[in-house]
């Protein structure tokens, strides 16, 4: 039983199916008499002072669990990086450029709106600049049955540089006022993190207190704690050794096989990330009072969710379209043969789906509850939505087109 409902949780359609019901939950509760009943949970704090960790629900939320999101992304990178398409240059050099042109393109649409609006308006630069990957993917499952593999890892790859690139971001741009001494007391316990898996050890009761350990001093130093999941599934081994192996069964000879520690950690906390950390999150982030279509009206006359509506639609689709194609003008470089521009168009849109990161640098740049804030999450709804929306019509026509053309076996 835990095996089957294991793999429903990893899939992608349910991955997004829960993130996308916690969202309208949340917006539906902030929008009823039930308002303050959402807000005092999401407002209650708790935790102890002396470790700076006095933080309101929402705050444990978007600091603490999404640790453990972008501890699975890091775990996903560095298995890319080490056995996957990130390890030939040749190979990711189009996903890589294409995420790149991603980031760079959303966050100037969103600066040239903005030229005129004030240095503080200025702060939410990147906010348009992420793709959040269990939204894009599960639209491709949903509308993509049919449409070639090679785009759904081309999209895979995108957006697990598009992490690294947030990432990236948060710790060098979001981060001030960095205290030095339990920035380096974090070495401690993430050396010892290190050392136990690279000797094979998964007890919870020895890892999960070192991993806490160092979000904690992380999370103390003023760095953004989530800068300390990515560290911690850094120093994951990923390739199977003598001492740091899982048993995942036989092969056709009847000899064991293997997985490595990076690949059973992703294993087992993709399923706590999926189905609890990231839809928790999105409850809390996303419960914004729109003030019915006045309040509606009013958010869409400020240049912040201006700005973000068009970086996420149109500075995503231009900027990962654009760039493969100039890419592509150089010698040996081609986009897979299966695919079509029309389906990279198509894919581009869904990857203007910024939600988590994007609620994430929202918060950071504005700061929780802020008038600006509140803007923010409009824009971020409605330009994820128009992208969604976009994105989905074009990769559905083309998934009709692909299921009429793919021979019946």
């Amino acid at each position: 039983m835990w095996r089957g409902l294991h793999q429903t949780l990893q899939s992608d359609t349910i991955g997004g199916a829960l993130l996308l019901g916690a969202t309208v939950l949340a917006l539906v509760l902030a929008n009823t008499p039930l308002a303050p009943v959402y807000e005092g949970v999401r407002d209650f704090t708790f935790g102890p002072e002396a470790l700076h960790l006095n933080l309101s629900v929402g705050a444990w939320a978007a600091d603490g669990l999404l640790a453990i999101f972008f501890f699975v992304v890091g775990l996903e990178l560095k298995e890319e990086f080490v056995v996957g398409k990130l390890r030939n240059p040749r190979t990711a050099i189009l996903p890589i450029t294409a995420a790149v042109g991603g980031v760079i393109l959303p966050a100037l649409i969103y600066v040239l709106i903005n030229l005129n609006a004030g240095p503080a308006a200025l702060n939410g630069w990147a906010i348009p600049a992420a793709t959040d990957i269990a939204f894009a993917v599960a639209v491709i499952a949903v509308v993509g049955r049919f449409l070639p593999p090679a785009l759904r890892v081309f999209l895979l790859t995108l957006a697990v540089v598009d992490d690294l690139l947030a990432i990236s971001i948060i710790a060098v741009f979001y981060t001030s006022d960095v205290e030095l001494l339990p920035l380096l007391l974090a070495i401690v316990p993430l050396g010892l993190f290190a050392l136990a898996v690279r000797r094979g050890i998964r007890s919870p009761w020895i890892l999960i207190p070192l991993a806490v350990a160092t979000w904690a001093l992380v999370h103390a130093s003023g760095i953004h704690a989530t800068v300390a999941g990515v560290l911690l599934g850094f120093v994951v081994p990923v390739m199977a050794t003598k001492r740091a192996r899982v048993r995942v069964g036989t092969d056709a000879a009847g000899e064991p096989l293997y997985d490595g520690m990076a690949a059973h950690f992703a294993d087992r906390w993709g399923v706590v990330s999926t189905a609890f950390a990231v839809p928790v999150f999105a409850f809390f982030a996303a419960g914004v009072s729109v003030g019915g279509l006045a309040g509606l009206a009013e958010s869409f006359q400020d240049t912040i969710a201006l700005g973000i509506i068009a970086g996420l639609v149109l500075g995503k689709a231009i900027g990962i379209t654009g760039t493969t194609f100039l890419v592509t003008r150089l010698p040996g470089l081609r986009i897979d043969p299966s695919l079509k521009w029309i389906d990279m168009l198509g894919m581009s849109f869904v990857a203007g789906i910024g939600f988590t990161v994007s609620l994430l640098v929202g918060e950071l740049s504005f700061g929780v509850g802020s008038e600006s804030d509140d803007h923010v999450k409009v824009g971020v709804l409605a330009g994820s939505l128009i992208a969604a929306l976009i994105g989905s019509a074009i990769l559905g026509i083309r998934n009709r087109h692909y299921r009429r053309t793919t021979p019946e076996f």
